[in-house]
């Protein structure tokens, strides 16, 4: 069913409860009292969803009546199978701005359950809500599914009450059900069927005239009205909708009046009330009396308009309700009609059918589906020749600009213009077709030299005179070959993606051959990221740590936080072994948030057993340039005053200037503005690390290991290390050494004026709670 009928079925079975727009009643109002009073929100509400508005049926503490569906909350409960919530409206981007949030009521939490009629549909929703934001995580919303349940009961006990009065009204339904069904089945001639229809639906409304028009457009290139039936009077008698649905005067549906043209261009019933009678020969004869009441209704089968029916002259008028009642009847006569539709003309059908699947209906190119198929064919045949093929994977480089800034009208003749510059660019046998979008695959037999890549690819960089104007755009191809690719057809075109998406990267107007080598490290680089997610969804990654000793004073100032994996297989599995496998991933983004909540973690543990201790973080360079990674640090110290943040340091890589060096000089003031520390990791390593000593306002600066295990053999790295720590105190930045592993070592840095070190001299990195006793019985001598 698709969305729009399932939208009219479910407003039909809210009317037919009889709710709307009904006083209070106590079966419902003792629901929401419970709800108010256990939960202690400030407001309990059973609402009811109509095709423009919200509206209360029964409400604890509200003033209002109704609000318009598009800022009610509940629009998207019914959407749902369970319960909705939002914690705090305020700061939901989906809820911030309504004007129930920013206005009275001044709603701040809310959490609504669907609530179904008899039949199934969500036509309402049990919901409360509340001026001060909740944690969800700590209520138990089982009560609340119990009253929506109490709810529905009540609800099955209304529609009971109100069957017995469309009993009468259901038999005539039935009947006039059966006889159209007869009528369709029976006659040779389309007319005789619709006046049936017609016959049927007069006597049910109690209208007076009417006519059945069917769409066609057979004879025209766009679709025309054709008169099928028309009430009382013969079928010869003149009109100007014609009733041959295969004649070519008819009226195009672009021409029509209001009456015949909006229910067709809305999709929608249309109803009218005049105060004058109306006088429309295009509907009827001249003799045929006017039309004080109106209403037209159009007839799809799923999203293609066939038709359209129209009565008028009901004394009563055509409330909205009536085309609820009317719809058991309509759907049958929607399905009769497409029915009718496919029997007529089943061959053209199977036709358009095949061409649909098959062809792309803009550049008449080959679709994914024939591709395959064609595919197939290539293979076979270059297995039999022992030949090759090329796969060619081609993305059009800025389509989505051209569209934004030109319209969608010339970015259709941009990819028509591609099409036929495919072709003319290769052989007459070889494969071309389009995938979708600005996506198209070209399949070469036996290429052996460059040149004719390049020639594709120069092909379309040719200007385009499109429409008044002049359109330049390029390609970027992702190339595989059979057989050095002995893989399947599915497997060689997402081959030859994944070098496109390289050719991309590589600077676009470019191609790229796929690598197989490289692409057996990627498959287990995939696989080790997987088993990662799953360590960290399962809780197997934990933070162990290792003490950094201030020479000043000789005791532990804090500790490095570096991670280590729990391996199921029982093994401690180092970050040298999987965080290589997961760089520039969303996983890494996600790691590196599960690190700093260790991290905070820890320093709650300091500060609740009165210990002094830091703790330092390592950040990847994807995760510390991430466009998330500011909030997510807010939000995680936004409970905690300076002086807890102060003991957090977070170590950026020196590297991390090299994606983007004014991003990191920023994020780096912006994490010191939230009181953080920010040290500057792996010192000495990079191409200009004098420069960032200078861009990089961090507050402490970290000799790399590589110097500090060398200084004792190599007066280079001596000099180096010396280097490092005097332009960091010229510089007013704290220094730490690590991978001290040797009394010597150690000696020479606090000779050098070097104020922390860490290493394997003192303590490896430990878990967390032996870690702890290590640093309160140890002091340097």
């Amino acid at each position: 069913m698709t969305p729009k009928r399932h939208e009219q079925r479910r407003l039909h079975a809210l009317l037919e409860t009889g709710l709307l727009d009904t006083p209070p009643e106590e079966r419902f109002d003792r629901l929401t009292r419970i709800a108010k009073q256990h939960y202690q929100v400030n407001t309990a509400l059973f609402t009811l969803i109509d095709a423009k508005r919200q509206w209360f049926k029964s409400k604890q503490n509200l003033g209002l009546e109704e609000t318009p569906r598009r800022h009610a909350f509940c629009d998207y409960t019914i959407q749902q199978s369970s319960i909705y919530v939002v914690e705090d409206a305020a700061n939901d981007l989906l809820f911030s701005r309504n004007p129930l949030v920013t206005g009275t009521p001044h709603i701040r939490f809310y959490a609504g359950i669907p609530v179904r009629d008899p039949t199934g549909f969500n036509i309402g929703t049990l919901c409360m809500i509340d001026s001060r934001p909740r944690d969800a995580s700590r209520m138990d919303f089982s009560i609340l599914r119990s009253l929506a349940a109490m709810l529905e009961e009540e609800l099955e006990r209304v529609c009971a009450d109100a069957d017995a009065h469309y009993d009468v009204y259901t038999q005539k339904m039935a009947h006039a059900i059966q006889r159209v069904q007869d009528a369709f089945s029976s006659s040779e001639e389309r007319s005789v069927a619709c006046e049936a229809l017609l016959s049927e639906l007069l006597h049910l409304t109690g209208s007076q005239i009417g006519f059945v028009g069917e769409i066609n457009d057979k004879a025209h290139t766009t679709p025309h009205l054709y008169r099928t039936a028309l009430s009382g009077i013969s079928r010869r008698q003149p009109s100007s909708i014609t009733d041959d649905p295969n004649a070519k005067n008819g009226i195009p549906i672009d021409k029509l009046d209001d009456l015949l043209g909006l229910p067709l261009r809305t999709r929608h019933t249309v109803t009218r009330t005049f105060e004058a009678p109306l006088k429309l020969p295009p509907l009827f004869p001249d003799h045929y009396p006017g039309i004080h009441t109106y209403m037209g209704i159009p007839l799809h089968a799923g999203e293609e308009q066939i038709g359209l029916i129209g009565i008028a002259n009901r004394s009563e008028g055509y409330p909205p309700s009536l085309i609820t009642l009317l719809s058991p009847l309509l759907q049958t006569v929607e399905t009769l009609f497409e029915r009718e539709r496919l029997n007529a003309t089943d061959q053209e059908k199977k036709r358009l059918l095949n061409e649909a699947v098959n062809i792309d209906g803009l550049t008449g190119l080959p679709s994914r589906r024939l591709l395959n198929e064609l595919f197939q064919d290539e293979l076979v045949a270059a297995r039999h020749r022992r030949g090759s093929i090329s796969v060619c994977f081609l993305d059009l480089d800025g389509f989505k600009a051209i569209n934004d800034r030109h319209g969608h009208a010339v970015g259709d003749d941009v990819l028509k213009c591609v099409a036929d510059r495919l072709r003319s660019a290769v052989r007459h046998h070889d494969v071309i077709a389009r995938l979708g979008g600005d996506e198209f695959v070209v399949i070469l037999r036996d290429v052996d030299h460059p040149r004719t890549y390049r020639h594709i690819l120069d092909q379309l960089r040719h200007p385009m005179p499109l429409q008044g104007n002049v359109i330049e755009l390029s390609a970027s191809m992702g190339i595989t070959r059979f057989p050095s690719d002995d893989s399947d057809s599915d497997l060689l075109l997402r081959h030859a993606d994944q070098a496109m998406y390289t050719a991309k990267e590589s600077g676009k107007n470019c191609y790229h051959f796929f690598d197989i080598e490289s692409h057996h490290s990627q498959q287990e680089r995939f696989a080790i990221g997987e088993q990662v997610q799953h360590a960290l969804d399962e809780g197997q990654l934990e933070l162990f740590y290792q003490p950094k000793l201030h020479y000043k004073t000789g005791h532990v100032s804090g500790f490095e936080g570096l991670i280590r994996w729990h391996h199921p297989s029982g093994k401690l599995v180092y970050p040298g072994r999987f965080l290589p496998y997961i760089e520039h991933t969303k996983l890494d983004i996600e790691l590196g948030k599960h690190v700093i909540s260790q991290a905070v973690s820890t320093l709650e543990t300091f500060r609740a057993r009165n210990l002094p201790y830091t703790v330092s973080i390592n950040l990847s360079p994807s995760h510390f340039l991430n466009d998330e990674f500011l909030d997510h640090l807010n939000n995680t110290l936004s409970r905690y005053d300076m002086a807890f943040r102060k003991r957090l340091t977070l170590e950026i890589l020196e590297s991390t200037a090299l994606d983007d060096a004014g991003l990191a000089a920023s994020n780096i003031k912006a994490c010191q503005a939230l009181g953080v520390e920010l040290s500057l990791d792996d010192f000495g390593t990079g191409f200009s690390s004098l420069s960032y000593l200078r861009k990089f306002s961090t507050n402490e600066i970290k000799i790399d290991r590589s110097f500090i295990l060398g200084m004792l053999d190599d007066p280079e790295d001596e000099m180096i290390v010396e280097a490092i720590i005097a332009l960091s105190k010229s510089f007013n930045r704290r220094v730490i050494a690590e991978g001290v592993e040797h009394r010597a070592t150690e000696e020479k840095l606090i000779d050098m004026g070097c104020d922390m070190g860490q290493g394997f001299l003192y303590s490896p990195a430990l878990p967390l709670d032996e870690a702890l006793d290590w640093a309160s019985c140890h002091a340097r001598p």
